[in-house]
């Protein structure tokens, strides 16, 4: 059994006679800050109570609270708003959606588009996206065509961290953040994501996750080379891109 002094037990009884009176004034539940609560413990002990003491009274009384550590959501990098796509591989757009399976289950994507061809280079379908899958994404679409010079994105968590500033710093890409709450700032990309959602998204039950990345793979095909679209004069993604293809040998220097 653990005993306590005769001036432990004081001290814990003024100290609840403390923490209750300063409750009682500011009108609120008995969990006074532990600075504010060793001052005025203090006060009424006449100074015969250190702060451990005090410390250790507080947690005890179930006061104590968990500090949550701050999460850093904004790049390392400064970041200036950068114009449209100007040429092929130029800029892509990045962004996720959200849907669900059948049962319920979550479901998101990552769509990327090239902003000037129009297309639709890939879209990673999942339950929980992060930036692994965002990086293995890039490299997939890599592997078929030259990565851009620019990547434009919002303030996700996903893109904002430190994985994607490193990805992008070794391979000499650039990034820019949409402002937050103006999703104006990526509109190409959030407008394809409503077609996305109007077209496939919201004409499909998925059965599953397989179900789903078969039915929306088949959707992004049939978008980029049989769909025609308005901002490329009625071309689809594929033919615009076939004859802009020229384009990039003529970029800016």
């Amino acid at each position: 059994m653990h005993y306590k002094s005769a001036a432990a037990l004081s001290a814990t009884a003024l100290w609840r006679q403390t923490t209750v009176h300063s409750a009682c004034e500011s009108g609120k539940s008995p969990k006074p800050g532990f600075i504010m609560a060793t001052t005025e413990f203090t006060s009424c002990s006449g100074g015969r109570d250190n702060h451990k003491r005090i410390y250790r009274l507080y947690r005890e009384q179930g006061l104590s609270l968990r500090l949550k550590r701050l999460r850093r959501n904004k790049s390392a990098q400064r970041r200036q708003p950068q114009p449209e796509g100007l040429y092929p591989n130029h800029v892509w757009g990045m962004d996720f959606v959200s849907d669900s399976l059948f049962d319920g289950r979550r479901l998101r994507l990552l769509t990327v588009i090239d902003l000037y061809t129009r297309e639709c280079l890939g879209i990673c379908v999942g339950q929980n996206l992060r930036s692994t899958e965002v990086a293995e994404l890039l490299n997939a679409i890599a592997l078929r065509r030259p990565l851009p010079q620019l990547l434009k994105t919002d303030n996700g968590s996903e893109f904002a961290g430190k994985m994607l500033d490193k990805w992008v710093y070794e391979r000499g890409i650039r990034i820019d953040f949409s402002r937050p709450g103006t999703p104006t700032d990526n509109a190409t990309v959030e407008s394809f994501n409503g077609r996305l959602r109007q077209e496939c998204l919201n004409e499909n039950w998925f059965m599953s996750l397989e179900d789903a990345r078969c039915k929306i793979e088949a959707w992004r095909i049939h978008y980029n080379q049989r769909r025609p679209h308005s901002a490329l004069g009625w071309m689809t993604p594929s033919e615009f891109a076939e004859k802009s293809a020229g384009c990039q040998n003529m970029q800016p220097t």
